[in-house]
């Protein structure tokens, strides 16, 4: 971390300007972050031999409010793509089958960006055999083709779906699903994936266990669903719910908690999450400071895992809404 630190502050201007006094760190603490927030405010950019920028990911921002924008280069993407399938790999295993994202294919036609919502549904693209989308409308989750998804239902014993909290809910979950796709799918293992947090189902006052328990209602035996929590500022490292109620940290990242006051680092009580990552190379967004709570937990986990684990607590009081990763 202290050599790719030093990479971004000598090859990345505003970087260079925030931490032009580092030379390196003995702890983790002492390494170089940035807080979330600064990534609606500022372009960065590494820019040296080697490194070829492709497109910008950006965040899918609220109403009112500015989208993160996080520079992508090729070298990292293909980090990045190889961590997420190492992620979840491990909770879905790696059987071939078809992935059906709730998003519009008209979702990808965008020259030079990416969103988060696609940038998050092609992550388990290596763990797929090919790829579907289902809805006609982006933003409208009633527009899911049931045509669509009872033709792959017939022709696959297994299915991993991939949406946002909110819109897996209201497309498959707190819907009215035709009698004849039900029947199809009670007979089909169904792997659901989702991500980008609970604030829009809040006022319907769903918790995980009744999403979970409703989705899988509709499927056959062996159906999972995989909660994971990740950042578009730390695009490429993501952190499934385990079956003990923890997240853990794979072996290329790590995690720190801050007191939100005085920013000294905490173990075992709640702070602020701080996530930090090996795998950018073109933008400094290797070490963030969040606005969401977490309190590591020390200790080895029931679900056998090894390595560090956290809990997600949820967001700091009137921190600003963001649009992909909030809690």
């Amino acid at each position: 971390m202290n050599e790719l630190s030093r990479a971004h502050i000598g090859n990345c201007a505003p970087y260079a300007a925030i931490w032009s006094g580092f030379e390196g760190a003995n702890r983790l603490e002492e390494l170089p972050w940035l807080h979330v927030g600064v990534f609606k405010q500022m372009d960065f950019r590494t820019t040296s031999a080697g490194i070829h920028h492709e497109r910008v990911l950006n965040s899918s921002a609220t109403s009112g409010s500015v989208a993160s924008r996080i520079a992508l280069d090729r070298a990292s993407s293909e980090l990045q793509a190889a961590s997420s399938a190492a992620i979840l790999s491990d909770f879905l295993d790696e059987t071939a089958r078809p992935l059906l994202v709730l998003d519009s294919s008209r979702s990808l036609i965008a020259r030079g960006t990416v969103s988060a919502r696609i940038a998050a549904a092609l992550s388990l693209r290596p763990l797929a055999s090919d790829i579907h989308f289902l809805l006609a409308e982006a933003e409208n989750p009633s527009s899911l083709d049931w045509t669509v998804l009872d033709r792959l239902l017939d022709s696959h014993e297994e299915l991993l779906v991939y949406g946002f909290t909110w819109m897996l809910w209201l497309a498959l979950g707190d819907c009215d699903i035709p009698e004849a796709t039900l029947e199809r799918l009670s007979s089909r293992r169904i792997r659901f994936v989702h991500s980008g947090g609970w604030k829009k189902l809040k006022a319907r006052t769903i918790g995980p266990e009744a999403f979970n328990t409703q989705l899988l209602s509709h499927c056959g035996p062996g159906s999972t669903v995989t909660d994971y929590y990740g950042l578009v500022e730390q695009v490429g490292v993501i952190y499934p719910l385990c079956e003990a109620g923890f997240r853990h940290v794979p072996r290329w990242a790590n995690v720190l908690v801050r007191d939100a006051w005085t920013l000294n680092p905490l173990v075992g009580e709640t702070g602020l999450l701080q996530l930090m990552n090996t795998l950018p190379r073109g933008a400094p967004y290797q070490n963030v400071l969040t606005e969401d709570l977490g309190r590591i937990e020390p200790g080895t986990c029931p679900c056998g895992r090894s390595g560090a684990r956290f809990v997600l607590e949820g967001r700091v009081p009137q921190a600003e809404l963001r649009g992909c990763a909030n809690v």
